[in-house]
């Protein structure tokens, strides 16, 4: 694709004041958690940096101290006669030595762990050292309660001390290091230099903290500004195109209307002529009946009054459909109703007699076979609304059995296990072609759809009847459907529950 097509695919998005809003909002909140991610990084890093820094300060000041004290006492030779002035000197300056350690802030502990027999014993004075070196005596009761734990902790590591002559320092969680120097006079492991240190130095890295939190205050600042720019300068210059897309959107939201109320008019304009059609046929049989009343000489008074009740019917029906043609959606109480107590075999009955059994060429091409079930519940439903629906679906397999002697049997049926009764209509023609028994993306069958027909005809007037079956057994709260049979025809099932 050239950069053009590539500009045009791009105009095609259009982009709103919800889109920049979102879009400012996820940039400012990616940016904030980088900044979040990037200050607990630093502060990982500086508090690692921290611990290994404490650590390697702690022992050099305790191998510092043990080489002090080292250097002076191997100044004197052991067999040496101590005067008291120099004697005096050499306590005073362990005691220095001792004193000046415990005058760092850091320094909580600081002692010599000696070894006398099978005992352990802590030296933090320096008379206490000169005696246990020059005069082979120690007394450190008073102080050993004191150094209890270093004491146990030397326990711990002093073989290791004494087998490698290196640095051990433990560390606890409260970052309290306890270092233990091995004390060697003349190449002779004697013992250890305990320092219990703890060094902080979260001073400096709260200042670090602080000044990058600042940082990234200003940084964020400056970009919340410059989104907010550019977000009332987006803003202006979508405001026009937006102002006429709303515009558009209002005509065409009319154009729409319009459309609707013209499909609505459209739609019951066929619903007028489907009814004007049945109507229609209906009135034929009427004048017919009456000729037929204006020669009593060959009528019986059965006979009067079958042609009575069959007119009063028809009439009652050319009423329904003259009140239909007034509603594009009937009311729900004029469909069913309490009141309304339709025995739906009379119905089907009443139609196979006296509608499509008078007309005229029905022995050449299609019979009826009628199998009522005596227990069938009636139903609340208006009978001329049973009567319309019914009467297209019988249509349908007269229009479209595409057979000679077409047999068309109606099956009536109640299950008293579920309380439902089924009313099956089917024939023995060619069926149902399996197009119109795809289901759409709905889960309806196109054959109940509107204007679906196999009927060859360029007017657009057919594939109604079974529409209209539809949307009736459905204001009924009856489920219609359309199935081929195996041995060829096909049928429709009207399945109704009743409560």
């Amino acid at each position: 694709m050239s950069v053009k097509d590539y500009t045009e695919k791009f105009k095609e998005h259009h982009f709103e004041f919800k889109h920049l809003t979102v879009l400012f909002i996820v940039l400012l909140c990616v940016q904030l958690v980088v900044s979040f991610i990037n200050k607990a990084s630093i502060t990982n890093f500086l508090n690692k940096t921290q611990d290994w820094y404490q650590e390697d300060s702690a022992e050099k000041l305790a191998n510092l101290t043990s080489t002090s004290l080292e250097l002076i006492i191997e100044s004197i030779a052991p067999n040496k006669i101590i005067s008291i002035e120099e004697q005096s000197r050499l306590i005073q300056s362990f005691n220095i030595i001792f004193s000046q350690q415990m005058l760092q802030h850091n320094i909580e502990e600081i002692c010599i762990l000696v070894t006398k027999g099978e005992s352990i014993y802590a030296i933090d004075e320096g008379s206490v050292l000169f005696d246990y070196f020059y005069k082979d005596s120690i007394n450190t009761d008073e102080k050993k309660l004191f150094h209890n734990n270093a004491v146990n902790l030397y326990q711990d590591v002093r073989d290791e001390l004494k087998r490698q002559e290196q640095i051990k320092t433990i560390t606890y969680s409260d970052q309290v290091f306890h270092v233990f120097v091995p004390f060697v006079i003349r190449g002779e492991y004697v013992g250890a230099v305990y320092v219990k240190d703890k060094p902080n130095f979260s001073l400096i890295t709260d200042q670090i903290i602080s000044n990058y939190d600042e940082t990234t205050i200003i940084y964020v600042s400056l970009i919340l500004l410059g989104f907010i720019a550019m977000y009332f300068i987006s803003s202006y210059t979508v405001k026009e195109r937006n102002e006429a897309q709303q515009r558009l959107f209002e005509e065409h939201e009319e154009n729409l209307k319009k459309q609707i109320t013209f499909d609505k008019e459209l739609t019951f304009t066929k619903r007028i002529y489907h009814a004007h059609h049945k109507a229609e046929k209906v009135m034929g049989f009427i004048k017919e009946d009456l000729r037929k009343l204006n020669r009593p000489d060959r009528m019986n008074e059965a006979k009067i009054n079958d042609i009575n009740n069959r007119m009063i019917k028809y009439s009652n029906f050319i009423s329904r459909v003259i009140y239909d043609m007034k509603w594009y959606d009937p009311p729900l109480q004029t469909v069913r109703s309490s009141i309304y107590n339709t025995n739906l075999n009379d119905v089907l009955e009443f139609l196979v007699n006296n509608i499509f059994k008078r007309v005229s060429n029905i022995a050449d091409s299609y019979s009826f076979n009628l199998k009522f079930d005596k227990n069938l519940p009636k139903v609340h439903i208006n009978e001329f609304v049973v009567w319309e629906m019914f009467e297209p679906l019988i249509q349908n397999s007269i229009d479209h059995g595409g057979k000679d002697s077409l047999i068309i049997t109606i099956t009536t049926e109640y299950n008293e296990n579920d309380g439902s009764s089924t009313i099956t209509i089917s024939d023995n023609g060619v069926g149902i072609n399996e197009e119109l028994l795809k289901v759409n993306e709905e889960g309806l069958k196109n054959i109940f759809l509107e204007n679906v027909t196999t009927k060859h005809t360029e007017l657009k007037k057919g594939g109604y009847g079974c529409y209209i079956a539809y949307q009736i057994s459905k204001r009924c709260g009856w489920n219609l459907d359309a199935v081929n049979n195996p041995g060829g025809g096909c049928s429709f099932v009207i399945i109704i529950k009743h409560n």
